[in-house]
């Protein structure tokens, strides 16, 4: 850390007042400079011990202990998962986690990459994430400062009482849609799509109001989906998953302006497309530790064959159409940014 001042702790000591939102910022005895990172899964999550933690602890390391990132779970510090975004924007937490298709119609750049069918793997995802947002996203999060932009692995069907084979196995299925273009696709092929958070699935499935739900394996854990349902449904190996929803680490605006020099690059080096990529190299990992735990479980695991997997694509074609219909409506490029996402998530740089 060459670039600390002798007089950083003067500079800090004003650092508050400079904020328009109040405790954005505030200073502790460990540490110079504490921000709040706020997340809605519970802690025994994956993504809470095996990134959150090990992400703040390289940020202190890297601040020489000036950096303390203080993380609340689970909605600790109030409110909904669809309001996170906001949270970050009004400084209610500096920091959050947040998914832009719990609001929809609002970032629709980031939307696109939930479309059913834009998904490979979840690092190449995230990159190709990233990449668009880079090219496309423009003031999409305006007042915040995008830290990361990532996707998990492919959703899979987790059905309780039957597998999905083919679309006619949909056919009157209640199932937990991920957002609302995977919940068209659901309806074109007979399924009745429902919408929730994540975070409501467990009562969902356990007292019937759903069939199953389209989620990849890493929410396995966290939820013990392996328990509340038996089968397991996913693409065959070589096509696209069925959907991945964008995901987004996000920094109040003003609190990332208002760091001095120093702090400010530790932040920058500790983000942008190649922690993308990290997040999304460690989404796979436990992508695979989900899948483990079905199969101990004893559940069957079902693979939807790539020509039934093509016909559902072919059923997408007008969400993709209406999709870049609403892009257009809203000052965008549709087809430059489908088309882009497409040559990002087949390797074109």
């Amino acid at each position: 850390m060459s670039r600390l001042q002798p007089n950083r702790r003067q500079i800090l000591a004003g650092l508050g007042a400079t904020l328009a939102a109040p405790a954005l910022v505030t200073r502790v005895n460990a540490a110079e400079l504490t921000l709040r990172l706020h997340h809605f899964l519970p802690p025994v999550a994956p993504m809470h011990s095996k990134f959150f933690e090990p992400w703040a602890k390289e940020l202190s390391d890297a601040s020489n202990g000036a950096i303390e990132v203080q993380i609340f779970p689970a909605m600790q510090l109030g409110g909904k998962p669809p309001q996170l975004a906001d949270q970050v924007r009004k400084g209610i937490t500096d920091i959050a986690w947040a998914l832009p298709t719990y609001t929809p119609g609002r970032f629709l750049v980031a939307e696109t990459m939930g479309l059913p069918f834009m998904v490979t793997h979840a690092e190449e995802t995230s990159v190709a994430v990233h990449q668009l947002m880079n090219e496309f996203g423009g003031d999409e999060f305006k007042g915040m400062q995008p830290l990361a932009f990532w996707s998990h692995d492919g959703g899979k069907l987790h059905m309780r009482d039957g597998p999905v084979r083919t679309a006619a196995d949909l056919a009157g299925k209640k199932i937990r849609s991920p957002n609302a273009g995977m919940g068209d696709l659901l309806s074109s092929m007979g399924a009745e799509p429902v919408f929730f958070p994540v975070t409501e699935m467990v009562v969902g499935l356990s007292n019937g109001v759903i069939d199953g739900c389209c989620l990849p394996y890493e929410v396995v854990p966290p939820f013990k989906l392996q328990e509340l349902t038996s089968y397991s449904c996913e693409a065959a190996p070589g096509a696209r998953g069925l959907y991945a929803n964008t995901n987004a680490l996000l920094m109040n605006q003003r609190s990332y302006e208002a760091l001095s020099d120093d702090l400010r690059a530790v932040i920058d080096a500790h983000s942008g497309i190649e922690l993308s990529r990290r997040i999304g190299k460690t989404f796979d990992e436990f992508e695979a530790v989900g899948r483990g735990m079905v199969e101990k479980q004893g559940n069957e695991i079902v693979q939807i064959e790539a020509a039934e997997i093509a016909k559902w694509a072919d059923a997408a074609q007008p969400i993709y159409a209406a999709w870049e219909a609403k892009l257009n409506d809203a000052g965008h490029d549709g087809a430059a940014i489908l088309a882009r996402a497409n040559a990002l998530l087949d390797g074109q740089a």
